[in-house]
Formats: structure tokens, sequence, C-alpha cells
């Protein structure tokens, strides 16, 4: 064997090494481990954790198909009876922090009557806000939007507001202030409101004493409401007072409401309820010789987990101006898939 021969024979088999390393080297990359959603119970239940951070998030929301009596709905229909529909979703982020929980909060609702005009289907912000601790900013329902059981009362003026918060939360104390944007509530501009609450609960009795001042008017208003665990339900019952008609408050000089929850069996709750306004209001002022009241029955059954119906039933009754009085039936049923 010649040198040459030698020489040749050695490259061809590392050509043919080399060729079967690199061909060995080819390797599939394996796909990148699935990180899995994680639940999050440090908040309650629902909420699971955003993928690749701290933040837990919970979607909640419900789909309900409502069918009101004309009056009720506010008379856009020319039919003793109308029907809508309506879609509620809601985001809330939470996390913890040095300074507490901080949350952020969006909720939307979306409404579907009968497209004849563009005032029937409405996409609406329900709320939408930052809570650090017990401060709390954003678009958001007041205190004065807490009313009492079944659909009978009502004891809020307007209740959602751009506002700024902060509540004290001592377990069976709770104190807080609020300052609100009271801009398009009346034809003033550039005024604020001011509001103040006090809650105190021991064993199954509740108490608020809320209070609120319109500067664009310079008017206030106060409430106060009671709640009680008595028997198979829940009693409550709430009074306001307002010095002239104002933001939070602008039906009536004063009123009073009553309910009380029954709780039948496991699924069904029976409500019946009652108000009485006094001195209604005409105008910019309170008339004396004007009253108001109404009576009725709201009633709550769960058909299965996750879908409800209720039932209300209102009569109302109330004083016209120069005499006589106005009385009408008020009511609704609803279908509702909460998620």
């Amino acid at each position: 064997m010649t040198i040459k021969s030698l020489l040749l024979g050695s490259a061809a088999a590392l050509a043919a090494v080399s060729g079967a390393q690199a061909a060995d080297a080819i390797v599939a990359a394996e796909p990148e481990p699935m990180e899995y959603v994680r639940v999050c119970d440090a908040f309650g239940t629902g909420y699971f954790y955003i993928p690749g951070t701290e933040t837990c998030l919970k979607i909640g929301g419900f789909a309900a198909d409502s069918r009101y009596n004309q009056e009720k709905f506010g008379g856009q229909s020319t039919s003793d009876w109308d029907s809508f529909s309506r879609a509620y979703i809601s985001f809330d982020a939470k996390s913890d922090t040095e300074y507490g929980t901080l949350t952020g909060f969006f909720a939307a609702e979306f409404n579907a009557d009968n497209d004849t005009d563009a005032g029937d289907s409405l996409i609406d912000v329900d709320e939408a806000y930052i809570q650090l601790g017990g401060l709390k900013a954003g678009f958001f329902y007041s205190w004065w939007d807490k009313g009492l059981n079944g659909e009978t009362d009502s004891i809020g003026n307007v209740t959602e507001f751009n506002s700024i918060a902060y509540l004290y939360d001592g377990g069976s104390f709770q104190a807080g202030i609020a300052v609100d944007e009271l801009e398009g509530t009346s034809t003033k501009s550039n005024g604020v409101g001011v509001e103040a609450i006090v809650s105190a609960t021991l064993g199954g009795v509740s108490f608020d004493l809320l209070g609120g001042y319109d500067s664009e008017y310079e008017e206030g208003a106060i409430r106060a409401l009671l709640s009680a665990d008595l028997g198979p339900g829940v009693f409550q019952v709430a009074g306001v007072w307002a010095s002239n008609p104002n933001a939070y408050w602008n039906a009536s000089e004063w009123t009073v409401a009553a309910s009380y929850a029954f709780k039948a069996t496991d699924k069904l709750k029976i409500t019946p309820g009652v108000q009485y306004w006094d001195s209604l209001r005409t105008g910019n002022d309170f008339n004396n010789d004007l009253s108001k009241w109404r009576a009725g029955v709201t009633l709550d059954y769960a058909i299965t987990e996750g879908l409800a119906t209720r039932v209300s039933v209102q009569y109302e009754d109330t004083d016209k101006v120069g005499g006589g009085s106005d009385d009408q039936v008020l009511g609704f049923v609803r279908l509702q898939r909460n998620f």
C-alpha cells in the first residue's frame, strides 16, 4: 500500500465518521413545559393566578331575561308589558402588597331590547375602580346603593359616582368617608358631595348611619338602616330624611321602609315589604300635602345551582297635585343564570 493510498483512505474514514456525528447531532427541540393555571384561594373562591404573575383574577357575571310591566321598565313599550335581556361580566384582580390588598375591578352591563331605536340596546360601564387597603378610587356604587331585601324599597337617589373613599374596617365596627363628583346629577356644575358612614354589627344585628351633603344645592340627607336576624328570616327597616332635594335623596322630605326576608325552604325565599313617602318633591321643593305608599312581595327561587328566578309584584298609590291619587301595579319576572 502506497502512502498516497493510505492518506486517501484515512481521509475517507474521517469524512464518514464526521458525517455520522453530524447526523446524530440533529435532535428535535423538546417542547417548553406548559404552565397550568393555578387556583388562588387567598381571596375566596373563583380566583386563579394569571400565569407568570402573583396576581389573582376572578371572572364572574350573569345572563338574565326579564319581563317587566310597562311602568316599571320606564314606559319604553307601547303595550302593557315590556321585556329585555341583560348580560353582566366582571373582572376582579387582586394581589397582596406591603400596604394591603391591591384590587382592580371592572364590570359592564349589556342590555338588549327590541333594537327599534338607538336607546334600546345599551352598553354601560357598571363599575371601574382601584382599591388599596381601605382606599378606593374610580367609578363605583356608593353606600347609598345599599337597600333592603326584596324589590319594594327605594332609599337612594343617585348611587354611582366617580369618587374617592376610605373605609376603616374594624370587623364589628366600620367608619368611612367619600368625596363624590356630582357633575351631571343636576343642572348646576362644579359640585362635589361628601358622604360619611358608621356601621356596627353585634351578633345577628347590624346598624348603618349614613349622611350625604350636596354642595351644588347646599342640602343634605341622613339615612339609618337596621337589619336583624329574626326567626327563619331577616327583618330590615330604614328611614331617610332630607333638608331639601339633593343628589343623595330627592324623592320626599322623609320616608320609612321595612321588609322581612322569610326563608320558606332551602330554595324559596319570600320577601314582603312596605314603604311610605311623606312631603313628595314638586319642582325644587318638598310639598307637605303630597305623600305616597307602596306595598308588595318578592319571590326568589333557586331552580338549580347557578340558575334562579325572581318574581316581584308591587302596588303603589301616589297623591296628585290638586287632589286625588294615582295607583298602579308594578312587577316583573326574571330568569337569571349566574356564573
